[in-house]
């Protein structure tokens, strides 16, 4: 009776084991499609996208980043844009298929609302320049259930900058990328062959934004009130045109300061020119600075285009003021009957009242001579 049991069940396994290798090789036949063949492995009965793949220990996913373009609105700003290519790449054992089929991966963009997918988002940025949900990706399954996830991304970054030596500050942006709903005991995240820079595609493209370094990094690791995180960070660190500076601000300025000097040349009764020049000097760099800061970030502490601007407002100011001072001494009453002549400094004149009545007498002296 014992005997006759096991050689039932062990017949009663040889015709499932067959079924399902026959069910198998129906699936994964030459002529299926790639389409058939997702449809097949997505059955409901065989497999729920509910579930983590099921490996063993931690699910680890590879993360790599192709920077595409940098660009930042003007030179002044602290927002940088930056569209990348994110690839995720992990392992689900329930989506490997025969090598029966000539397929050497599967492209499943119209099924990836049935397959499960890591809930990563962005930390750390400052807004998306595109939807939440990607727009333009790519997924595909290899044999061996290896699943490539490809997504285009477009993020506006808040960066910081030193604005005390600001425009010779190099503004660090960063952002980071986590799951969502899986703690670490769960998901890990490590960037793919220990890359520990971004890859920049051949094409890139730049716009008023000059990166000079960037770094892949892990997050330092902390909990938070919503648990323990695997988390990836992503540095990168821009610098400022200098030149854009230096033509815009620094020569423009040099160039009022030198033409308020301008006046040291001039006779000092000269009220018109010296007066024009002061005053237009001081107007057009309180304009020109003006224009400029409107486009800075408003900061509480003192800048460094802070003490540019005082500097050279200080050096025409104190110009202007000596015109005043030298006019107004140059217009006051003469002591002791001396007369200033034109083309001398009424400031420096000698006052010899001995020499005067000397040339004096001297001319009345002739005069007589004369009529005499």
């Amino acid at each position: 009776m014992g005997w006759s049991c096991v050689v039932a069940r062990a017949v009663a396994l040889f015709l499932m084991l067959s079924r399902a290798s026959a069910l198998t090789s129906d699936i994964f036949a030459a002529g299926k499609s790639d389409k058939e063949i997702l449809d097949n492995l997505l059955k409901n009965s065989r497999y729920d996208k509910r579930l983590l793949p099921p490996v063993d220990g931690v699910l680890t996913v590879n993360v790599s980043v192709l920077l595409l373009s940098l660009a930042s609105p003007d030179e002044s700003s602290l927002k940088y844009e930056v569209e990348f290519l994110l690839q995720q790449q992990w392992y689900d054992p329930r989506l490997r298929y025969s090598n029966q089929s000539h397929y050497d991966f599967l492209n499943a963009i119209h099924h990836h609302e049935d397959i499960w997918l890591p809930d990563t988002y962005f930390i750390m940025h400052g807004d998306f320049k595109d939807p939440i949900i990607p727009m333009h990706f790519a997924l595909r399954i290899y044999r061996n259930g290896t699943i490539n996830y490809l997504m285009r991304r477009h993020l506006i970054l808040s960066c910081q900058g030193r604005l005390n030596i600001f425009p010779f500050d190099d503004p660090l942006c960063s952002f980071a990328l986590e799951s969502i709903s899986y703690e670490q005991s769960a998901i890990t995240y490590v960037w793919k062959n220990d890359e520990d820079t971004l890859r920049k595609s051949p094409s890139l493209t730049t716009l008023n934004a000059y990166l000079i370094q960037n770094q892949t990094i892990p997050c330092p690791i902390k909990a938070s009130w919503r648990g323990n995180y695997s988390c990836l960070k992503v540095d990168l660190i821009f610098t400022r045109d200098r030149a854009f500076y230096f033509t815009t601000v620094f020569i423009p300025g040099i160039i009022l300061v030198t033409s308020s000097f301008i006046t040291f040349w001039l006779e000092w009764n000269a009220v018109p020119a010296r007066s024009m020049i002061g005053v237009t000097t001081m107007l057009n760099f309180f304009t020109t600075s003006n224009g400029f800061r409107s486009t800075l970030p408003v900061v509480s502490n003192l800048t460094a285009m802070n003490v540019w601007d005082g500097v050279c407002m200080c050096f025409i100011y104190a110009s202007l003021l000596e015109f005043v001072c030298v006019n107004y001494v140059g217009r006051k009453r003469p002591l002791h009957n001396v007369v200033y002549r034109p083309g001398e400094n009424p400031v420096t004149q000698v006052n010899t009242p001995s020499i005067s009545l000397y040339l004096a007498d001297k001319s009345v002296i002739n005069v007589t001579r004369h009529f005499v």
